[in-house]
């Protein structure tokens, strides 16, 4: 099936309201998208690299307020033979002038959480697609700020979860697709990743005399208790499941343990009369969510960034003819593995079951980062701007994924008691149908 649900307010939605902004008057191959980018730390820089990459993609205005990050962008859109971009740095709120530049069609954002919905919203209001890094809101009000604004201006919003690209997962989902495992019945995911380096540098220092994440990630560790990134694993799982296109969230439970890793790092590092070893966190260092669907499947998901551990995103996808665990890379499927009751290697299976996309793609995305799934992330953004064309992962994914976050905070505050999804599609998600990764390009 291919994907051709043309943007409208709502898209799917069918709330009759047509978006077509003034400025955008693609319909030629031969016409180059035009983008903005809030953010170019670490994370915006990579995607303005990728984009610089492209024959397709004009870089026309970049703000930030760190001016030397600022140029540094800049000059790279130039040694790219590109025109020097437009820039905005003069306070925190510039990026609103630049939204309303008449020379964007999209608008990369890659900045601190807390302004990942207020950003989004101010650039779909100004009508241009807005493409937000994860997680795309913290509260739940913000995520009924992503899905109302999206509704009143029909400007689409494109959650950019790169990990829904991953080579594996996606093979998995083409093998889900194909009926492997069956009926699907169960999934484990999350965001297990020792980040105590991330959110202390240099030493056990962090907050605005910090380097990168240290600036601000780490206040989220002392003001919350909750899953405060869910969407690198429930993202991948959301797609196989078919969340908000015939499925949907229905509700969760949230429990955590106490918190002692970031404090033991700083003692660690700093020693016990470091001034930061008397701050208490809130995070507990584990937080397991479990998530009932209205297809009565179960999604447990899993927060783990405070303790020493290897990385991993706890994959595990189960349905009534067997399943795949991505920790040992392994997979059994009844009535096809060769033995009953023992794994065999995933290797021939992510060779067999490779995603049409990564075969076309499979050049372009290497060296793309994080193994080549940001190319894939990126370029369904770019393609659905230059389309016309609703993003494959939209403002209602956005909303549904984010809100963990928030309703992993109620249930753990509430000694663990269940909490309702909002249905944010207003019933609509029992008539739209999947499409995401299921076009020809992306």
């Amino acid at each position: 099936m291919k994907r051709s649900e043309f943007i409208k307010a709502g898209t799917a939605a069918g709330l009759g309201m047509t978006f077509f902004a003034p400025n955008m008057v693609f319909g030629q191959d031969d016409r180059k998208v035009r983008l903005g980018f809030i953010g170019v730390g670490g994370r915006g820089t990579s995607h303005l690299r990728r984009v610089l990459r492209r024959g397709d993609v004009m870089v026309t205005n970049i703000c930030d307020i760190d001016e030397a990050a600022l140029k540094r962008a800049q000059d790279l859109v130039v040694r790219a033979g590109g025109r020097k971009p437009r820039g905005f740095s003069r306070d925190e709120v510039h990026y609103k002038d630049m939204v309303q530049q008449d020379d964007i069609d999209g608008v990369i954002i890659s900045t601190p959480w807390v302004w990942h919905t207020p950003m989004s919203v101010d650039t779909m209001k100004a009508g241009k697609y807005a493409g937000v890094e994860v997680s795309a809101a913290l509260t739940m009000d913000e995520c009924w700020d992503l899905v109302n604004t999206y509704e009143a201006t029909g400007a689409p919003c494109m959650i950019l979860e790169n990990v829904c690209y991953r080579r594996d997962v996606m093979a998995v989902l083409n093998m889900v697709r194909q009926g492997l495992f069956g009926e699907l019945v169960h999934a484990h995911c999350g965001y297990q990743h020792d980040l105590r380096g991330v959110k202390f540098n240099p030493g056990a220092e962090f907050g605005p005399d910090a380097r990168g994440e240290a600036r601000w990630r780490t206040q989220h560790s002392i003001d919350q208790n909750g899953d405060v990134y869910p969407t690198h694993g429930v993202g991948p799982v959301a797609t196989m499941m078919d969340i908000n296109r015939g499925n949907r969230f229905v509700h969760l439970t949230s429990t955590t343990t106490k918190s002692r890793g970031l404090h033991n790092y700083i003692v660690e590092k700093g020693g016990a009369d470091h001034p930061n070893a008397g701050i208490k966190f809130a995070l507990g260092d584990i937080v397991t969510t479990v998530i009932k669907t209205a297809r009565d499947e179960t999604i447990v998901v899993s927060h783990d960034t405070n303790l020493p551990r290897p990385y991993s995103l706890m994959f595990r996808v189960q349905g009534t003819r067997g399943l795949w665990l991505k920790d040992n890379d392994s997979i059994y499927i009844e009535g096809r593995s060769p033995e009953e009751h023992t794994w065999e290697p995933f290797e021939p299976y992510q060779e067999e079951f490779d995603h049409p996309l990564w075969k076309k793609y499979v050049d372009q995305a290497a060296g793309a980062g994080h193994g080549g799934m940001d190319f894939f992330v990126t370029n369904a953004f770019i393609e659905s701007v230059k389309r016309k064309v609703s993003p494959p992962l939209d403002a209602y994914d956005a909303a549904a994924w984010s809100a963990i976050t928030a309703l992993s905070e109620q249930s753990i505050a509430q000694g663990s008691a269940p909490m309702q999804f909002p249905d944010f599609t207003k019933g609509r998600w029992e008539s739209r149908k999947p499409v995401f990764a299921l076009g020809d390009d992306y």
